[in-house]
């Protein structure tokens, strides 16, 4: 058994609200964080949801697959803004 396939088991036990309110709080605190360090709260969540994306990406529709670039892409800008 690989890794991914360890890591893709793992994902599918996490409880969807615990995920979603662990997320919302990273994504509030990265928001309202200043400067530097709400930019690296929201580079931490950038990196979780690359990373689930490009686990899930061979099971996802064409639409699924953009909707999530174009969300992470938007994520990487407020970053990027947020640390200047």
């Amino acid at each position: 058994m690989s890794s991914d396939d360890n890591l893709v088991r793992r994902l599918a036990r996490v409880n969807p609200t615990t995920a979603f309110i662990v997320a919302l709080v990273v994504m509030l605190g990265g928001l309202f964080l200043p400067g530097i360090v709400g930019a690296a709260l929201l580079l931490v969540l950038a990196l979780g949801l690359a990373g689930l994306t490009f686990t899930t990406w061979p099971v996802q529709s064409g639409s699924t697959r953009a909707l999530r670039l174009i969300i992470l892409a938007l994520l990487v800008a407020v970053i990027i803004a947020k640390a200047l």
